[in-house]
């Protein structure tokens, strides 16, 4: 099997890494890669936002599968055109992939799917925000609509940062507070049947102490040993496998990894948010520890193949990651300086995420620069 893996950062690292284990692999393509998946693959610089170029990229190599790592390649319709161009892409159409694309969408999929979530409003002017922050009270949670690399979420009990942030997005989703702690649980889907995997619990605040701005994520773990030992059975019974019949149902099947973002409130399971593909840093801890040949798998929720009988097997293993990155992240970065030790370090997988290569030396090319 030849596969083609669209993405660059520390999650399409672990993607690669895991599919090279697949024995049905023959040639693994990345585009754009990094300098860590340069050494276990064959990368190739082109625009992944330009779908004419990811479509012809992969008719040129015979790509059998093509496996899409972020969320704006999705939100752009690179899977559509692949259809289009008779290739299997392992990621939603550009309608479904809205589960991610808008907040105010995924709201209105779950009411009509009766999944459980937080009440909310869609504001889009200041006398919405404010009438919505003041139903709710302290701690407000502000959404923007649409994609933010995981930074356009506050969660805060200032009132003036919480309209601040609302008056910086066109629209925005206001939700009540969820108590408890969070979870993430993904299933793989060939539109119309969803198998779970294990879940993970990431830190998305920047600094120790779990304090600072929310970021795209700052480590993670699994599996988690304190969860309730029903969780995976009742995030797809209540969650996922309804989310899918709604996506179905409406005519845009959902095809890909749907990444239920969870909290575990004190009046039951609540969805935070849906994302259309995988976590990170959640992937770098869940594929290490996932046995199952991940190249046939997701070839086979890309054509429509999953069956209900199909089960994943995972290894006992724990798996923690952290993240190391520039200084000054989210908001300005600081990066162009040199990294050293990789080669040294023994005991851990490192997965790059914003590097590069200037005259044969590691440099720090973005704001999450490796994932440990």
């Amino acid at each position: 099997m030849r596969v083609l893996l669209i993405g660059s950062g520390g999650r399409e690292h672990a993607l690669a890494a895991a599919l090279n284990r697949d024995p049905q692999l023959e040639e693994l393509h990345v585009a754009p890669g990094n300098p860590g998946i340069a050494a276990i693959a064959l990368c190739h610089a082109i625009n992944v936002d330009d779908n004419s170029a990811v479509v012809s990229l992969a008719q040129k190599w015979r790509i059998d599968l093509v496996v899409v790592g972020p969320e704006k390649p999705l939100v752009n319709g690179l899977s559509d055109a692949l259809k289009v161009a008779g290739i299997a892409c392992f990621g939603p159409s550009q309608a479904a992939a809205q589960l991610e694309g808008s907040k105010d969408f995924a709201k209105k999929v779950m009411s009509d799917a009766g999944v459980p979530t937080a009440r909310s409003f869609t504001c889009t002017n200041k006398s919405e925000v404010e009438s919505a922050l003041d139903t709710f009270g302290a701690p407000y949670v502000v959404k923007h609509d649409g994609l933010a690399a995981g930074k356009g979420v506050v969660v805060t009990d200032d009132r003036s940062a919480a309209i601040e942030h609302a008056l910086l997005s066109p629209r925005v989703v206001i939700e009540e507070f969820l108590d408890g702690p969070e979870v993430s649980l993904f299933g793989i889907s060939d539109g119309t049947r969803v198998i779970a995997m294990q879940p993970a619990q990431d830190f998305k605040r920047a600094f120790d102490g779990d304090l600072g701005p929310n970021t795209g994520g700052m480590g993670a773990y699994s599996p988690l040993p304190w969860a309730p030992a029903d969780i995976i059975e009742e995030t797809l019974e209540k969650v996922l496998k309804p989310i899918i019949n709604e996506m179905a149902k409406r005519g845009t099947p959902f095809v890909g990894l749907l990444y239920a973002g969870l909290a575990l409130t004190s009046k039951g399971m609540r969805v935070i948010e849906f994302n259309a593909r995988f976590g990170d840093p959640e992937t770098e801890v869940l594929l290490p520890r996932l046995k199952t040949p991940l190249a046939q798998l997701l070839y086979k929720a890309a054509t429509g193949l999953l069956t209900d009988e199909m089960t994943l097997d995972w290894s006992d293993d724990s798996a923690v990651t952290g993240v190391l990155a520039s200084q000054g992240y989210p908001a300005a970065p600081i990066t162009g300086l040199p990294i050293t030790g990789i080669s040294e370090q023994s005991g851990a997988a490192v997965f790059h995420a914003g590097t590069t290569l200037q005259d044969g030396v590691l440099h720090s090319a973005g704001g999450r620069v490796l994932t440990v």
